[in-house]
């Protein structure tokens, strides 16, 4: 139920606009929860708040004591980005700050680094999790996604659906990588997705977060 009435209509013009172009349900999830909290606070939807209302939030998140994360307050901005554009207030959604891009490099690991890590958990489901990531070259939330009809052992591919960059694509599945699935099929059993989540106390399964990849990571870096 949401508190503040009309931001349901903001809401729905927002995930239409996102169906339409095709943009990321991850991405729709994180503007609406960041607009959702400046919505709780004036209680007031955001679209209807003056620029001073908008900057003294803004203000609220980067000062106080119990500051958001950063990509909290990255999400802030451009959810009222998207929410402008999309109700056509472009002078608001100009006078926005502009978010600086990181250009720190990435830290990447070498040969003997890597096997470490994909050596590191003693789980085979884990253990594949990482030999995919690092394989096929997939990201967090597109490994999430992966269906086992996704998985061609014929072909030696992967098929990956559609997200950021808009295009379906097949990457390859190494002669040495194609074994992992088909034992782990064989052993674990998952539903419908190539990873599933823990069941939860209803009895439900649902698919891999990317929380749960990034546990998986950060305890195998612990062990190497």
């Amino acid at each position: 139920m949401f508190e503040v009435p009309e931001f349901k209509e903001l809401a729905l013009a927002l995930e239409r606009s996102f169906a339409i172009n095709g943009k990321a349900a991850s991405t729709l999830r994180n503007y609406l929860r960041c607009l959702a909290h400046i919505a709780i606070h004036y209680k007031c939807s955001p679209e209807r708040l003056d620029e001073e209302q908008i900057d003294d939030y803004l203000y609220h998140c980067q000062n106080l004591h119990d500051t958001p994360s950063e990509s909290f307050f990255k999400h802030t901005i451009y959810g009222l980005r998207a929410a402008y554009k999309v109700l056509g207030m472009d002078k608001k959604r100009i006078r926005l700050p502009q978010i600086k891009r990181q250009n720190d490099l990435p830290v990447v690991l070498n040969k003997r680094e890597v096997r470490e890590l994909l050596n590191a958990p003693k789980y085979l489901k884990h253990r594949l999790m990482l030999a995919m990531l690092y394989g096929c070259g997939l990201r967090s939330y597109e490994l999430c996604n992966l269906l086992q009809a996704d998985i061609d052992f014929d072909r030696k591919t992967v098929f990956v659906k559609k997200q950021k960059g808009k295009v379906d694509r097949y990457v390859p599945l190494s002669p040495h990588l194609a074994r992992g699935p088909g034992t782990y099929f064989r052993t674990e059993n998952p539903v419908k997705h190539v990873f599933n989540s823990q069941v939860t106390k209803d009895g439900a399964v649902g698919p891999l977060t990317t929380g749960g990849i990034q546990w998986v990571i950060k305890e195998c870096r612990s062990t190497r």
